[in-house]
């Protein structure tokens, strides 16, 4: 069984030059990154359970009832604090786009602390436990609320997974994420991330600057460079996974136990919402390492299920595994080995 932990927030997505006003209009999307990894799961089969905090409100009520809907366990949630995160993010836009604005300060999730979780109990019977880098970003608090998590987690034998998403506009409470995340990832097993995502919270230098101007060749180069500097920081690491979106090509690179694969390349065209696409490779790439699949099985399944999602609108996919294994077969475009 598989733990997420993380926050859930709600995503407003305002369609600008004041239409959302003009038609007192705005679609909200239920999302997170570890809720979006763990929908993906368990639509592929696997067993999950989510943690957050949510008040005690009917509108909470009704998201834990949408989570279960999703065959999702929700009784790990813990009912405290007042209010639901949230951000706005307007309709097209990445959330690395600098349109993005959060409104997740004094959030239930951001108020938790240390000490108030017995991490035996809420751990048990699982065997995997994924969070990601946004956690930490937050607060302190949540900072030191996820050590605790994973130096629980890796004491009773739960594989730790990281999903190391940076968002610059976190990170504002006066801790760089370089002295926060590696104490984090000294615990996991699994990595995700990109280049320079490792340098911005592990400290890693890339050894490229950017993917513009470079041959599909060069960056998987760079990135089983930057997998091995990763490797021998982090010895419990056993296998770590970058992902490439180019202007309309995307494809990752898995290294596991030293074996690497890249996947196969997938045409990027007509994209209808790019929240939550990282997100489901993350899951894809747990469910593939949790059912002990093959290294190129694995990293062509992640890909395809992460360009399956940007043509789904919303936070989190609704695609099953015969969708993504579709996916594999319509967008591919080439293979690169």
């Amino acid at each position: 069984m598989v733990f997420c932990f993380g926050e859930l927030l709600l995503r407003m997505s305002p369609q600008l030059g004041g239409q959302w006003i003009e038609n007192s209009s705005m679609p909200v999307y239920v999302g997170g990154a570890e809720l979006n990894a763990a929908t993906a799961l368990a639509n592929w089969g696997i067993e999950t359970g989510y943690c957050t905090a949510l008040p005690d409100s009917y509108l909470a009520e009704e998201i834990i009832t949408y989570i279960l809907s999703k065959k999702i366990d929700p009784s790990p949630i813990i009912r405290s604090g007042n209010r639901i995160g949230s951000y706005y993010l307007p309709q097209g836009a990445d959330l690395k786009n600098a349109g993005v604005i959060y409104d997740r300060a004094d959030s239930s999730f951001a108020c938790l602390k240390t000490g108030t979780i017995n991490w035996d109990k809420m751990l048990s019977g699982y065997t995997w436990f994924h969070f990601s880098a946004i956690s930490p970003a937050l607060t302190g608090d949540t900072a030191n609320l996820c050590l605790e998590a994973v130096e629980a987690a890796s004491r009773l034998g739960l594989t730790i997974s990281i999903d190391l998403n940076y968002r610059a506009k976190l990170w504002q409470y006066g801790s760089m994420p370089v002295d926060i995340m590696p104490a984090l990832v000294k615990h996991c097993q699994v990595i995700m991330g990109n280049l320079w995502a490792v340098e911005s919270l592990l400290g890693l230098p890339s050894p490229i600057a950017e993917s513009k101007g470079r041959s599909a060749g060069e960056l998987v180069d760079a990135a089983r460079e930057s997998m091995q500097l990763v490797r021998e920081k982090y010895p419990s690491v056993t296998a770590v996974a970058y992902t490439f979106r180019l202007s309309e090509e995307y494809f990752a690179v898995l290294d596991s136990a030293g074996e690497i694969a890249v996947s196969e390349h997938f045409t990027i065209r007509d994209v209808i919402d790019r929240v939550g696409s990282g997100d489901c490779f993350m899951g894809g790439l747990i469910y593939g390492l949790y059912a002990k699949h093959g290294v190129k099985e694995i990293i062509d399944f992640a890909a395809a299920a992460a360009v399956g999602k940007l043509h789904e609108k919303g936070d989190a996919s609704r695609q099953s595994v015969s969708d993504v294994k579709n996916i594999l077969t319509t967008l591919s475009i080439k293979q690169h080995g």
